[in-house]
């Protein structure tokens, strides 16, 4: 069996997905490849499989001619599901939902994509993430679903025993975009400061995944907000290294911040849990699958920033608490989300399609 994964860019969560599950499936016995249409920041990562990055059609129909792929799983592009069909490719594709965004924008997308999911598509794929299958089930009853909880490397993602940073951090993983609701965490942030002034920002992001528009009202807001001199900004650290960094966030008392609006899984959250840094997040459903308020994580209602503060000042000041969300988290992912689990659903989902 050859399946092929195709995304837009080796970056964020998808590529890290595509890493994992490529190397557990070839473990068991999957031949896996991946397709990126542009290079991207996770060209820094060494994968252990085949990856491919071309956008011309000639390139993409002589890799599906060559390799003659048992099936192909399109991430987030349905216009790729045409783009193959028309290239020549007749096996299974499957489109798979990752990464969609708010709701309002997940339902614009599948509204636009159902001539091509009606046309081309053999079935979607997608993490238990509620908004998501409802969506699916709703406005494509026809199109069969399988529901698969992503992989996450429990072995790597653990505490890397370390000096901490002398004073807190609070960091942030994610996109300069709306839905990753960047304001949010200065804003929080900010009211955080004044109880704790020796508070210090870190900031993971990809800058050539913003806009410029968006940079310049990070910027104001920062400046705005006298944040400035308490920032620093991680960019493009390889997905292997982060452990390190989750570490030191965790041994300085401090705590990774998701001010998402809507996350399909969240792979900065759940990294961080595997390495015992404790993590503050909104309910953005696809976080739901592992943080269990006050057991593995916290939670706080989008856009109450007060209530965020004072979840965020427990979770910093209850020792007791924050050891037991730093152990039971990491206790949890370890239980739900191993490599080997991933590959029996995606072979029992291969077997559907009688292919073995």
């Amino acid at each position: 069996m050859k399946v092929l994964f195709t995304f837009y860019v080796p970056s964020g969560g998808v590529e890290t997905l595509n890493k994992l599950r490529c190397e557990s499936l070839q473990r068991s016995g999957i031949e896996s490849h991946a397709l990126y249409l542009m290079p991207g920041s996770g060209n820094l990562n060494t994968p252990g499989f085949p990856v491919f990055i071309t956008s011309l059609d000639e390139e993409i129909k002589a890799l599906i001619d060559r390799e003659r792929y048992d099936a192909i799983i399109v991430t987030s592009d349905y216009l790729m599901l045409e783009r193959l069909r028309r290239l020549g490719y007749g096996g299974i594709l499957i489109y798979e939902s990752q990464g969609l965004g708010q709701r309002r924008d997940a339902e614009n997308l599948i509204l636009d994509a159902i001539p091509y999911l009606r046309a081309h598509c053999n079935a979607v794929l997608m993490p238990p993430t509620s908004h998501m299958l409802e969506l699916f089930i709703t406005i494509c009853p026809w199109l069969h679903r399988y529901v698969i909880p992503n992989i996450v490397d429990v072995n790597s993602f653990r505490l890397i025993p370390g000096e901490p940073p002398r004073d807190p951090v609070i960091a942030w993983v994610g996109r300069l975009e709306s839905n990753k609701n960047w304001s949010e965490y200065l804003k929080i942030a900010a009211r955080l400061r004044l109880r704790k002034p020796d508070l210090h920002l870190w900031m993971f992001h990809d800058p050539d995944l913003a806009a410029e528009e968006e940079k310049l009202k990070f910027n104001d807001e920062l400046y705005a907000l006298g944040l400035n001199d308490r920032l620093n900004v991680f960019t493009n650290i390889p997905n292997h290294v982060m452990p390190v960094y989750y570490s030191s966030i965790a041994g300085s008392g401090g705590f990774l911040l998701s001010s998402s609006i809507t996350e399909g899984f969240g792979y900065a959250v759940a990294e961080a849990v595997c390495c015992t840094c404790p993590v503050l997040s909104t309910d953005s459903d696809g976080v739901k699958s592992f943080i269990v308020h006050n057991l593995s994580g916290k939670f706080y209602p989008l856009g109450d920033v007060q209530a965020a503060v004072n979840e965020a000042l427990e979770l910093m000041d209850n020792i007791p608490l924050r050891n037991l969300i730093r152990e039971q988290g990491r206790e949890l992912m370890v239980s739900r989300f191993g490599s080997d689990s991933y590959a029996h659903s995606f072979r029992q989902m291969m077997n559907s399609f009688s292919i073995f």
